[in-house]
C-alpha cells in the first residue's frame, strides 16, 4: 500500500504544478455546458412572418389579431404586412423572413359557411429548427380561431388530451449538465492514468519504477487511483459549478450531493480504468493525443448526452450497450434532473464498477513491466 500511495502523490504533485491541466480538465467543460446549454437549447422565437390578405373580411382581421397576440406574449414569429403575395416570396428566398401566411380570397365567407377555411404556410424549411417552431407556433394557434369562430356545442364527442407534467420543465441547459459533468470527468481521465505512464516512458522516468519491487497490479492501481482522484475532483466542480450555471433547483442538497459522490467515484475509476486499458501496450505519446477526438465522438455523442438514445439506429445502439459513459449520464440525469435515490442508479453503478473490475484486470494481464 505504500508503494501505490508514493505512486499517487508523485502524480498529484505534479497535477498541481500544472495550472494549465487544472483549467483544461475543470474549466473548459464548463464552458461548453454554457456555450452548448445556450446554443442549443433556447425556444426558437422572433422568428420573421410576412402576412398577406387577400380577404380583408372579419374572420381575417381576427386571426392577424391572434396573430399579433403571438408576437406580443410567447414571440415566436413577429409579422410583417405584405400587399401581394410575389414581394412576400421574393423576401423569403432572400432570406429576409422565415415564412409567409396567406390569407386566401373568400376565407372570411368560408369560415362563416363552415365550407373548410385553409390559411397558406409557405416556409423555409433550409431550416429545420425554425420551420418546425413556426409550424407548431400555427398549429397550436388554429385551435382556439376556431372555437371562437363556431358556436360552442354544450357537449362534445371528441377526444380530447390532458398532458401532465411530472417534472418541471427542464431547460436543455440542464439536460445537458450530467453529459458535461461525465466529460469533464473523461478530460481527466484522459491526461491522467495510462497517459502518465505513458510519457513517463518517453522521459525514460519508468525505468525508476522497474528497479523497485512493485508489481504490476500496484504500479497500475497506483496510476488509477491517482488519475480518479484527479477526475473525482473535476466532477465535484462541475457537479456545484454546473449546478449554479445550470440552474438546478437546491443544488446543494446533502442527500444529493452524497449519492452524487458516489456516482462520481464510480464514473472516474470506470473511465480512468478504461484509458489504462487503452494505452497499456502504447508506447509512442503521440497516439492517445491522436484518439482524443475519436474516443471523445465515440464515447460521448452515443451516450444519450445531447440527445435520446431512443432515436438511434440499431448499430449506434450497440456502442450505447457497451458505453460506460451512457451508465454514468443516465445516472446523473437521475440524479440532477429527477432527484432520485441510490435504488434508481443502482444497475448503472453495477455497470460502471464491474467495467472498472474488468478493465483493471485486463490491463494487468497486458501489461509488461519491461523497458
Amino acid at each position: 500500500m505504500h508503494r501505490i500511495l508514493a505512486i499517487i502523490e508523485r502524480d498529484l504533485r505534479r497535477f498541481r504544478r500544472s495550472p494549465a491541466l487544472i483549467v483544461i480538465s475543470m474549466i473548459m467543460p464548463l464552458i461548453q455546458l454554457v456555450v452548448l446549454g445556450y446554443a442549443f437549447g433556447g425556444k426558437v422565437k422572433h422568428l420573421q412572418v410576412g402576412v398577406v390578405d387577400q380577404d380583408h373580411g372579419m374572420s381575417a382581421v381576427k386571426l392577424k389579431e391572434m396573430f399579433q397576440a403571438v408576437a406580443a406574449n410567447a414571440r415566436t414569429f413577429e409579422t410583417t404586412p405584405y400587399p401581394d403575395e410575389t414581394r412576400a416570396m421574393r423576401d423569403l428566398r432572400n432570406g429576409t423572413i422565415n415564412g409567409v401566411v396567406t390569407i386566401p380570397p373568400q376565407f372570411s365567407r368560408k369560415v362563416l359557411a363552415g365550407a373548410n377555411p385553409r390559411v397558406a404556410l409557405i416556409e423555409d424549411n433550409t431550416d429545420q429548427f425554425s420551420s418546425t417552431a413556426l409550424e407548431g407556433a400555427l398549429n397550436g394557434m388554429l385551435p382556439p380561431f376556431n372555437q371562437s369562430s363556431a358556436p360552442s356545442p354544450r357537449m362534445s364527442a371528441n377526444a380530447a388530451l390532458s398532458v401532465v407534467e411530472i417534472y418541471p420543465y427542464v431547460p436543455y441547459i440542464q439536460y445537458l449538465l450530467p453529459g458535461t459533468i461525465t466529460l469533464a470527468i473523461f478530460v481527466s481521465a484522459m491526461i491522467g492514468g495510462g497517459i502518465i505512464f505513458i510519457d513517463d516512458k518517453a522521459r525514460g522516468l519508468h525505468e525508476g519504477y522497474l528497479v523497485t519491487p512493485i508489481s504490476k497490479f500496484e504500479l497500475i492501481m497506483g496510476f488509477t487511483l491517482a488519475g480518479a482522484a484527479k477526475a473525482i475532483i473535476a466532477g465535484l466542480v462541475l457537479v456545484s459549478c454546473g449546478s449554479l450555471i445550470a440552474g438546478i433547483p437546491d443544488p446543494f442538497n446533502l442527500a444529493r450531493a452524497a449519492r452524487m459522490l458516489v456516482l462520481v467515484v464510480a464514473t472516474a475509476l470506470a473511465l480512468i480504468s478504461m484509458m489504462f486499458l487503452l494505452m497499456v501496450r502504447v508506447s509512442d505519446p503521440l497516439v492517445p493525443r491522436a484518439i482524443f477526438g475519436v474516443l471523445n465522438t465515440v464515447l460521448f455523442f452515443p451516450s444519450g448526452a445531447v440527445y435520446p438514445t431512443e432515436a438511434f439506429p440499431a448499430w449506434m445502439k450497440v456502442i450505447t450497450a457497451v458505453d460506460p459513459f451512457t451508465y454514468a449520464v443516465h445516472g446523473f440525469k437521475s440524479l440532477v434532473l429527477k432527484n432520485t435515490g441510490l435504488l434508481a442508479i443502482l444497475p448503472d453503478l453495477a455497470f460502471l464498477f464491474g467495467f472498472c473490475i474488468v478493465a483493471m484486470a485486463a490491463a494487468t494481464l497486458l501489461f509488461r513491466r519491461t523497458l
